[in-house]
């Protein structure tokens, strides 16, 4: 279904990267927890009135079944246009499937990059534990360039065994490598068109990275267990689980350390994206540039045209069997 020609940038600008001056806080959010999909429960921060389109940023979602929720909740078919999604699979496993034909199931350190263009329409739906362990994970949506928006759609799985692991600190910190680098490992390529740096940190106590990142970009650290500890200046600050730690621009990387009391080990994620200088109008999953654009997004998939043909009457394997089994 995609073109076979990578379209994005580079995920790696060629600068010197340097760990002189650590960047400030800007602000920090606590993920909210709200209802998406069908019946889920999930944090979000990005996306939220306290933090909207930090470009190329739109959504941050952390999914986890313990939250609560319908017993069936997931995301049964729904479309997209104009953005890209990031879903990584923290434990459990989703299955996922689209209107031409694409199947398959992400399982625990999976991710999946998928660039919904000029249109998309598919589920995803969080595969039941056989030892009633929760399905937990996060989603990122990411802004298209405007060049990009009308592009055709594109699936990139990134399975668990892809992603390089980078280690620090005489092993007090460990990084999984996603996208972008850390201490000279590089991830896979061509994985977004955006450019996007995504890294998954696993810190000790007494652990502590300072991590440089591509000037200007902007970028925020998310807290998934434990406590950490973030140069702010002149201050340290502590920050816990589901606070989402939004940096400054200025400043050539982040410095983020777990105290040698903790009690335990500290999880989380550092992104970092190129700033998209463009306009955001966003109507649930359509994001296009103006008010026309997003309007002409819902005729479009109302209406099965101009990407959204096969659309019509399309109903996911997931959706039926969700269907049967509730009739």
């Amino acid at each position: 279904m995609a073109s076979t020609v990578f379209q994005g940038l580079p995920v790696i600008p060629d600068e010197p990267y340097t760990t002189t001056s650590p960047r400030k806080i800007a602000q920090v959010i606590h993920a909210a927890e709200v209802e998406e999909g069908a019946g889920m429960r999930v944090r979000r921060s990005i996306g939220t009135p306290r933090l909207r389109n930090f470009t190329p940023f739109l959504i941050l979602d952390h999914f986890d079944s313990s939250f609560g929720g319908a017993a069936e909740a997931g995301a049964p078919d729904h479309p997209h246009r104009g953005q890209e999604t990031i879903t990584y699979i923290l434990q459990g496993g989703v299955d996922h499937e689209d209107f031409a034909g694409n199947r398959g199931t992400l399982d625990a350190g999976d991710l999946q990059f998928m660039t919904a263009g000029r249109g998309i329409m598919h589920s995803e739906m969080p595969r039941a534990d056989q030892y009633g362990k929760p399905n937990i994970g996060l989603q990122l949506w990411v802004d298209l360039p405007k060049e990009l928006k009308y592009c055709e759609p594109r699936y990139r799985d990134l399975r668990a065994e892809e992603v390089p692991v980078a280690t620090a600190d005489e092993g007090n910190v460990q990084v999984k490598v996603i996208s972008g680098q850390a201490f000279g490992v590089q991830s896979a390529r061509e994985l977004s068109y955006t450019p996007v740096w995504y890294l998954h940190f696993t810190i000790q106590p007494g652990g502590r990275t300072q991590l440089p990142l591509p000037q200007g970009w902007n970028a925020f650290s998310y807290i998934l267990n434990g406590e950490v500890v973030v140069t702010d200046g002149e201050q340290l600050r502590s920050f816990q689980r589901f606070s989402n730690v939004v940096f400054q621009k200025d400043g050539d990387s982040v410095d983020i350390a777990v105290a040698q009391d903790a009690k335990q080990t500290a999880e989380f994620i550092v992104v970092a994206g190129l700033p998209l200088d463009q306009p955001v109008v966003q109507y649930g999953p359509f994001v296009a540039l103006s008010s026309e654009e997003v309007m002409q997004a819902v005729l479009d998939f109302q209406t099965g045209q101009n990407g959204f043909e096969r659309a019509v009457n399309w109903v996911s394997e997931n959706s039926r069997s969700r269907r049967n089994s509730v009739g």
